[in-house]
Order: C-alpha cells, then structure tokens, then sequence
C-alpha cells in the first residue's frame, strides 16, 4: 500500500492518504505534506519537536495536525521527514516530529503550500486500513 497518491484537483494539489492504522494515517499525511513541499532524502532530522494538538473530530484533527507542521515550516523555517504519532484519540494527538532547519546550499523548496483547506475532507476507517483525503491550496 502506498503512503499516498497525489490527485487531480483544479489549481491546487490534493492527496489520498493510507495507513494501516490511523496513527500511520496521520504520519503518512504529514510526510506527503513534506513530499510535496521538498526532497525529502535531503532533510537529516537533526532536530525534534513535539506536539499536542486537539480538534473536535478526527477531520479536524487531521486539518489542525497538517496546520501545525505548516506552521513551523512557514514561521521557523522547517523541514521534517519523520513523524512518531505517539498517542491518538478522536480529538487529541500527540506527537514527535524530527527534520532540519532549511539551508538553502543543502534544501530545494519545490511547492509552496498556502494551507491546508477542508474542501473535500475525509477520514474513513474502510475494514482494516484508514483513508484520508486532504485539498492543499497552493
């Protein structure tokens, strides 16, 4: 099963995420999110954060988990390329994330991300694997 698959969205750029559990789920939208945003076999992981967030379902969740890393990119000029989802509920996750400090000789920005919209939102359990899908605006 793929981490995810990159879909046709009228100019901006979506994705279908998988994972054999929803904490895989949720890795595995983080690191498209930086898939997109970089190579990501140029970011080392020399540093780690951790972080909490909340939303009142697992679609917020999901919104607000992808918004927070957006945001550390955009303010703190971030990269990550590893993401442990340490404990999820349906409104509460936790997490530790590692990656680098963008150096421009060393990182190549090859898509701007806006944000992270709710247009088209979901995240299903379909038997044994979770599917999300995720609208960025570019």
């Amino acid at each position: 099963m793929p981490k995810y698959i990159l879909i046709d969205h009228t100019a901006d750029i979506g994705i279908d995420v998988f994972g054999a559990s929803v904490q895989e789920l949720f890795a595995n939208a983080a690191f498209a999110l930086f898939d997109i945003i970089t190579d990501l076999s140029k970011v080392e992981g020399e540093i780690e954060y951790k972080i909490s967030i909340s939303g009142i379902d697992k679609e917020q969740l999901l919104v607000n988990w992808l918004h927070e890393l957006l945001y550390l990119h955009d303010v703190k000029n971030l990269l990550f390329n590893d993401f442990c989802v340490v404990d999820i509920t349906d409104n509460q996750l936790n997490a530790v994330v590692r990656g680098d400090v963008i150096t421009e000789d060393k990182h190549v920005i090859k898509t701007e991300i806006k944000a992270v919209t709710y247009h088209c939102l979901s995240v299903i359990r379909d038997n044994d694997c979770w599917k999300a899908r995720v609208i960025f605006d570019l």
